[in-house]
Parts: structure tokens; sequence; C-alpha cells
């Protein structure tokens, strides 16, 4: 070949290399970022199907608690028409320990129901999604199933596809074939070419993924999107490197009369950086054209690489876009959620196989609060590691990140075996100590890098930035809870509140009724408070309401609530304890505060009384805020006997006070509780609640009473 064809070729080599490398680039990188956006909305709305479908679950799974908490067969009856009526659930199924159905809504859909837990499609089109529970007796054993369901039907795949962005196709259970889509009718089957979770691509450019069957997302479904690459792109990139090649052509006809050898050396660094050289380099032999033709290219080659090592950098703004990420989860109180979204999408930027968010357990030891790719890694199932102690334990000591290499063998007590590791600590952002470095209150920990290689210090910036997001989360969840509860206790005696009473009283009563208890209501008020507002001062009448909290925390058992209704008034719920019980914490309580006068500032003694008024669910109300109404009646009673007493619910002011009687024969049932139910003959309680008989009179002062005092040993609950 002569030198002109040499030249020629060179220089072709030299001018259109880069151009099909464009070219081809161009089209491979808009191909792939086709891909890459589709198969990214396919995996949003795969995450937003789940979350849907597993939502749906819940709801269901609510809604059969609801009914299968009734006992009677009629009321749980109605219980799943009101479920059905308020749209919770479709229909409602109730099954014996048989598998026999006892009852179902009308309308229900057609069995079988797709189980919300199961992994498997049931045979044939699914009709309806389902939630399972199990209905058992007080003893626990099972007595059947009641399921709750929601109709799988056209609309249904079309609320999914609204939610989603994407087009949605429900397949049968047992073939191939669809029962549901919203693709439209040319294109419909196209998504059965989807196999398992993997984006595929169909034939008429269109993007597909299997969706389940799976525990929490048991519908077999299949996602779909058309592609966004621009129509007529091949025939504009062919045109583009046409009229390339004929200038290349003209130019090079123009340039081989000029150009001599050295155009050789500049065709093989090209031929070098068409196959991924990009060291490549020219020397430079001259000042001339050929000379400055080399500076050139060596030019465009370390551009090249620096475009290379702008691809680099653009996967660290990747990283970045999840730091903002990690600040919006950071605003919701679901900490266990947020740990989760924190630890995948750590794993996902540092391309780890596994990892784990541990918490300090309030003393010496990080527990595992959720964890990925661990199972079955651990011996016990659990993720327990004392302070200071193996690599984990020694981050959250010493507040100082670490990564590196370890023998998989002589994997730390406690924690997964792994070959390569990363682990930062974080603090709550509040805390901190004379140091300046805030304690740990947990570690951010990941396993196994993809491909073997160890974390790098890029891995260990990201995992920081992973690690703050979680200590802004615990930090808030901790502030939230702090706010709840002081939003439910009283400021100056620490009780609960007026509000958290009326939600106590609610849930008490529904727990008595419920296991067939008793609940006692003392209603409280000091007297004459007034009086020592006006002679000693609010300062010393504050100093008296906090003082007698206390003393009427120490009166009362664990499992008993104190409340401040307002002002000098106090309420107490005394769970499974009687009217017995409840006048002998009556008696303690006025017995605790007459005999020992309160002690306030400057040495100054305040004698205090108070007045006690009683009453007991079921027996004197039907209803929480009767029974509370009936504790109000019982403490004006007392106050005009005399104050300084108490009164139980229907006795009258002037009535002679006298010990509450017990049947000579009444026993107490086995667990000693006392037991709410139909009185025995004589009006006496047949369980030996000490219910007082029609026209027997109950203590109604305190210390001061004229009849016999109950015993100070025991409540009588």
């Amino acid at each position: 070949m002569t030198l002109r064809g040499r030249l020629t070729a060179a220089f072709l080599a030299v001018v259109l290399g880069p151009v099909l490398v464009g070219a081809v680039f161009v089209g491979t990188t808009l191909t792939a970022v086709d891909r890459s956006r589709s198969a990214d909305r396919l995996g949003l709305a795969a995450s937003t199907v789940r979350a849907s479908v597993d939502a749906l679950c819940q709801q269901l799974r609510a809604a059969a608690d609801a009914v299968a908490l009734r006992v009677d067969p009629a009321a749980r009856a109605g219980a799943a028409g009101q479920v059905v009526s308020r749209g919770l659930a479709a229909a409602v199924l109730v099954t014996d320990g048989t598998g026999a159905t006892t009852y179902v809504t009308p309308g229900a859909p057609p069995t079988p129901w797709q189980d919300c837990s199961g992994s498997r499609a049931a045979p044939g089109p699914v009709r309806a999604l389902s939630a399972r529970v199990d209905l058992r007796d007080p003893a626990g054993a099972a007595l059947g199933t009641v399921a709750a369901a929601q109709v799988v039907d056209p609309a249904f795949v079309a609320r999914l596809a609204a939610a989603t962005g994407v087009a949605v196709t429900l397949l049968d259970g047992d073939a191939d074939r669809v029962t549901f889509t919203t693709e439209a009718d040319g294109v419909r089957e196209t998504v059965l070419a989807a196999t398992g979770e993997q984006v595929t691509e169909t034939p008429d450019g269109r993007y597909a993924r299997r969706l389940g069957p799976s525990p929490g997302q048991p519908l077999p479904l299949v996602l779909s999107v058309s592609g966004e690459q621009p129509a007529g792109l091949p025939a504009v990139l062919l045109g583009a490197v046409l009229l390339a090649v004929v200038l290349a052509v003209l130019a090079a006809w123009r340039l081989a009369r000029v150009t001599t050898r050295p155009l050789v050396e500049l065709a093989g660094a090209v031929d070098r950086v068409a196959h991924g050289d990009l060291t490549a380099r020219v020397p430079v032999r001259s000042r001339d054209e050929i000379g400055r033709l080399a500076d050139a290219f060596n030019r465009m080659t370390r551009e090249t690489a620096s475009y290379v090592t702008a691809l680099t950098s653009s996967r660290d703004q990747l990283r970045g876009h999840l730091a903002v990420l990690g600040d919006t989860l950071a605003s919701t109180h679901d900490l266990q959620r947020i740990l989760r979204v924190i630890l995948h999408s750590a794993v996902a930027a540092t391309g780890a196989r596994a990892g784990a968010v541990l918490l300090l357990d309030g003393g010496d030891v990080l527990v595992g609060r959720c964890a990925e790719g661990l199972e079955g890694r651990l011996p016990d199932g659990q993720l327990r590691v004392p302070v200071g102690a193996g690599v984990i334990g020694s981050v959250a000591a010493t507040g100082e990140a670490r990564r590196g290499r370890v023998d998989p063998q002589t994997a730390p007590v406690g924690e997964p075996p792994c070959e390569t590791y990363v682990a930062v600590p974080f603090a709550a952002p509040t805390a901190g100590d004379p140091a300046g470095r805030d304690p740990a209150v947990g570690v951010l920990a990941l396993y196994d890098r993809l491909g073997g290689a160890e974390f790098d210090d890029d891995d260990l910036a990201t995992l920081r930035t992973f690690a703050g997001h979680a200590a802004v989360a615990v930090e808030n969840v901790r502030v939230h809870e702090e706010a709840q509860r002081l939003s439910l206790t009283d400021p100056l005696t620490g009780l609960w509140n007026y509000r958290y009473l009326r939600e106590s009283l609610r849930r008490e009563v529904e727990r008595a009724n419920r296991f067939g208890r008793m609940l006692s209501i003392l209603a409280l008020d000091l007297d004459r408070f007034k009086r020592v507002n006006d002679t000693y001062g609010h300062a010393a009448g504050d100093a008296v309401l906090a003082e007698f909290a206390r003393r009427v925390r120490g009166e009362i058992r664990e499992v008993d609530l104190a409340f401040r209704q307002g002002g000098e008034e106090f309420v107490l719920l005394l769970p499974e304890t009687d009217a017995r019980g409840a006048a002998i914490v009556a008696e303690r309580l006025g017995s605790a505060v007459r005999d020992t006068p309160i002690t306030v500032a400057d040495q100054l003694s305040i004698p205090v009384t108070v007045s006690i008024g009683i009453a007991v669910y079921p027996d004197h109300a039907s209803t929480g805020q009767e029974v509370l109404d009936a504790a109000d009646e019982a403490l004006y009673a007392a106050k005009a006997a005399g104050r300084d007493g108490y009164r139980v619910t229907g006795q009258r002011a002037d009535t002679p006070t006298a010990e509450i009687p017990v049947p000579a024969g009444a026993v107490s049932p086995e667990d000693g509780l006392p037991r709410a139910g139909p009185p025995a003959a004589g009006g006496r309680h047949a369980a030996g609640a000490s219910r007082p008989a029609p026209g027997v009179t109950q203590p109604a002062t305190g210390g001061a009473s004229s009849g016999p005092q109950p015993p100070r040993q025991s409540r009588g609950r």
C-alpha cells in the first residue's frame, strides 16, 4: 500500500474511530439508560405493589381479628357485617375446627381465596385476597378460623396500576394465562415473556417483570412499561456516521499528500484506544502539523480518561442522593421502618452482601434491630454483642469506625462470620461528653462486599452518611415518645392526666368485661383544699398536691392507675378489685393522709384529709362513664357525711357505718381474683366478690369509723 493509502487509512482511523465509538456509545448508552429507567420504574412499582398488598393484608388481618374477638356466634356475625359495611373487607368467612363453613357474609366471592401468607398461588383464577386468624376459646384451644377477604377484580388491578404508574397483569395461579390486565389488547400477551423477578424486554419494545407470589404479596402479577427510546435513533446515528465518513475521506485525500510516516504511529495509538487503553500516547517528534496532531491526540485521550473519572464521580453523586433520601426518612417516627430503609440503601450503595443495624438496649449490650442477608449466619438467630467485645462492640466502645478482612472461621462470638466488613458507630445528635465526642447509641455494619474486595474509604464515607441518618432517626423517635409521655401526665404531680383517664377507663372496662372481672373506681377529693390555698398560698397548695400524689402511689399496686382529674380531684382505677378491696384501699389512703400532716417549706405542717367515693363495675354501672359518675356521686355522699371518709355507690349520707359483710360460706375462685356475675341467694355475689346484700351498709368514714375496721394486711383483691 502506498504512503498515501497508509496515510488515508491512518487519518480515517483517527477521525472515524472516535466517531464510531461515539455513535456506538450514544446508541448503547441510550438503550442502557432506557432499560435502566424502565427497570427503576418497575422496581419502584414492585415496591409499591408489595407495600399496597401488604397494607391490604394488614387491614384484612385487623378485620379478621375484630371478628375473632367476639365469643358469641351472633356477635361474631354482627361484627362481620360491620367489617363489610365499613369497607374493611369485602367478605368474612368463619369456619370451625374441621374446616366447615359456619358463617359467611352475603355476596362473598367464590372460594378458594388466596391467603396473604401464602407463597404459591391457588389453582385457577385469583378471585379474592384474604387474611386468616385462628379462633380460640379462653383456654387457648383452636375453634376454627376467621378469614377476611378483598375481591380481586379488574377494578382492583386498575387501582394497583394507578398507584404504581405501570401496566399490571394478573395471571392464573396454575398457568401462564392472563386473568385481568391493564395492557392494551394488542400487547397483553407479550407480558408473559417475563420470567422471574428479572426485567425482561419483550419483542414489542416493552419491559416486563414478574412479581410474586410470595409471603406478604401472594398475587401472581406481571408489571410492564413501554420503552422511552426515541423512534428513528438508529437512522440518525447512521446518517451522522456516513456524513463523518465522507468528510474524513475528503480530508484524508487532501492531507495524504503532505503527511508522512509518523501517522502510522498515530494509527497504532488509535487502535489501542479503540480497544480501551486510555493510557496510549503518541510521541511528538516535531512541531509541525504532524507534531501538533500527535499532541492533539494525546489531549483527546486525556479528556477521555477525565470523562471516565467523571463517570466514577457520578457514583458518588448517587450516594449523595441516597443521603437526601435518608434525611427525608428521618422525619418519620417509625424507627424500625427507617432503619430497614437505611440498611437497604447502604447495602445497595456499597455492594455489600449483608448488613445489620444494632442499638444499645439501655445497658451495655448492642441488640440487632434489623438485618439483611444474615439468614443462617447466627447460631441462635439473634445478634447481641456486648459493648467492647468483638469488632462491633469495640466500634461502639471507642466511637471509631473500622473496616478490614477477617477469617470467617474466627469470627467474634455473637457476630456473623464474614470475610470483609465495615462498621460505623452513630450517636444521638444532642448528646455529648466533655471530650467532644458523642457516645455511640448504635452501630451500622456491612459484610462481604461483592467481588471479594475489601471495603474502601469511599464505602466508609458512604456508611458514615447513613449512620448519621440512623442517629437522627433514633433521636427523633426518642423526642417523639417523650412528647407523647408529657402529653398524658400531669406536670405537678406526675400522675396520669384527665386525657389518659378516658382512654384507660375504656380499656380497663373492656378488659374487665372480656375476662369477667371487677373494676373499682375511687374518686378522691382533698377536703377544704381552698382553705389551704387561701391560708398558706398556692405554692403550699401545689406542694400538698404533689405530696398527696406521692402518698397515693405508695398505697396502690403497680397495676393500679392514678390520675389527677383537675384541681384537688383525683381518680384511681383498681383492676380486678371488688367493693371490699376498694374499701380497704380507701381506708389506707385516708389513714396515710390523715395520720401524717404534710410538711411544706419553712417546716410548715398542714393537716389534710381526703373524701373518697367508690363505685364498682359492673355492680354499679354498665359503662365506664356511668361507673365514673357513680363514684363521683358516692364522693358527694362522703362529703355530705362529714368528709374524711369514704362512701360506696348507693349508700346514703346518713347511713350508719358497718363493715362490708362477706357470706360465711363464700369461697374465692382458684385464682383468688374477684369475678363479675349474677348474684347468689341472699343478694350476695356468687364468686365471693364482697358485694353487699340489699340494704346492708358499708363503712363511710376513715380512721374515725365507729364500725369494725377492715384488715390492713390485704386489700381483698
